[in-house]
């Protein structure tokens, strides 16, 4: 594999940038995790680059893809808190030699951390209470951010979500020269390919879907956070006024819970969970409209996905990619606080645009806007840490 040009030398040729070796720090990789899919771009980015990549975590499902080195550190502890201490503790002893160490969670000793997460310290000083910030878990949490967002921290951050930032540096007073802003990083195969409605027709027959029902699609692990309660609920009031409508939940999670809300409303044949997948591109072109009114969402990518699939989103505010979705005209915003009757209201405005009018939207949004290149520029800041540190040698 030959070495990435790196630039001209003092003799005026072009040097080859050496081989890095990387070593990249998860706690857990499923294989649909959003952050666990950014990792492994990532990692793809730098081995395509002839960079050598160790991924060191506790468990990883499924198929590992050839030229990265894994290894596996056993979990232990009695709670989810301590097994990240413990695992922090673990990891050193076992680090290989490397130029850099990227964390995917937040631990010590990172040089570089990817900050997917939101600011913990935040929600724990300003929405939660007095006893929540005494629990020992919420201190074993507060210990780790604190050693990555520190004051005294000399981790650098890549950053996915600007208003996190500003949580941050109120918390902890992190240099803002510590933060790397990332743009977002989905995959092309989720743009509309020119036989979408061929391939819309095939998988809503796969699907058992009617061709007067509208499919609604949740999409992404996590559906707590991401407000499916409020989707079952709007379901049943589309419902109740008429509209024949079916909810496609996509994602691993705990589900038994949002099993029990829909049979309770009487929508246990409309509320259909299939679990994670790999026919994500078909399934965007099966629906009719992503719904995801998170609670909480630091970036978003179900919306982006979505969008340059040529399907319309309605989303909460709170939601890191929400901006896309209002200036790329893609479907609705609902304003914070969460308002039930808004959400329903936003879906019908939206459902009232044909879907060959979104496509055209999606179109020119996917060949417009630079949503893509994230695991590229993510190495690219790798390779001048690398170099910042060697200079300073």
């Amino acid at each position: 594999m030959l070495n990435r040009p790196y630039g001209p030398d003092v003799m005026g040729g072009t040097k080859e940038r050496a081989s890095l070796q990387l070593a990249f720090a998860l706690y857990k990789y499923f294989p649909f995790g959003g952050l666990q899919r950014n990792m492994l771009a990532m990692a793809l980015e730098a081995i395509a680059r002839g960079h050598g990549v160790t991924i060191y975590c506790s468990d990883w499902q499924g198929d590992c893809p050839m030229g990265i080195d894994l290894q596996v550190i056993p979990a232990r502890g009695w709670d989810n808190a301590a097994r990240m201490q413990n695992f922090a503790a673990d990891l050193r002893p076992k680090l290989k030699a490397n130029d850099l160490l990227v964390g995917f969670n937040k631990w010590p000793g990172l040089d570089l951390y990817y900050a997917a997460d939101s600011c913990f310290a935040y929600k724990a000083h300003y929405e939660r209470g007095f006893f929540y910030r005494l629990a020992p878990r919420t201190k074993a949490y507060l210990t780790l951010e604190k050693a990555v967002f520190g004051a005294a921290s000399k981790t650098q951050i890549l950053e996915v979500s600007r208003p996190e930032r500003e949580r941050f540096v109120q918390c902890y007073g992190t240099a803002e020269d510590r933060f790397n802003t990332l743009p977002p990083g989905i995959a092309r195969n989720r743009v509309a390919p020119d036989n979408w409605q061929e391939i819309r027709s095939k998988t809503r027959d796969q699907l058992g879907l009617g061709s007067e029902q509208t499919c609604f699609l949740a999409l992404g692990s996590g559906y707590k956070t991401k407000g499916l309660d409020r989707s079952i609920i709007a379901l049943q009031t589309l419902c109740q006024q008429g509209l024949d409508g079916v909810l496609l939940v996509v994602g691993e999670d705990k589900r038994e819970p949002f099993v029990r809300q829909a049979e309770k409303l009487g929508l246990q044949e409309r509320v259909r969970f299939l679990g994670g997948r790999d026919d994500v591109p078909n399934l965007l072109q099966a629906a009719d409209l992503l719904l995801h009114p998170a609670y909480k969402e630091n970036t978003g990518n179900a919306l982006l996905e979505a969008m340059i699939a040529g399907l319309p989103v309605v989303a909460s505010d709170v939601c890191g990619y929400a901006h896309y979705v209002r200036d790329g005209e893609m479907g609705a915003v609902i304003a914070s606080p969460f308002n039930s009757d808004s959400y329903v209201a936003a879906i019908h405005q939206v459902l009232s645009v044909s879907g060959e009018q979104w496509h055209q939207k999606g179109e020119d949004f996917a060949a417009k806007s630079d949503v893509y290149s994230r695991p590229q520029v993510a190495v690219d800041i790798m390779e001048r840490l690398v170099d910042e540190k060697s200079v300073g040698q």
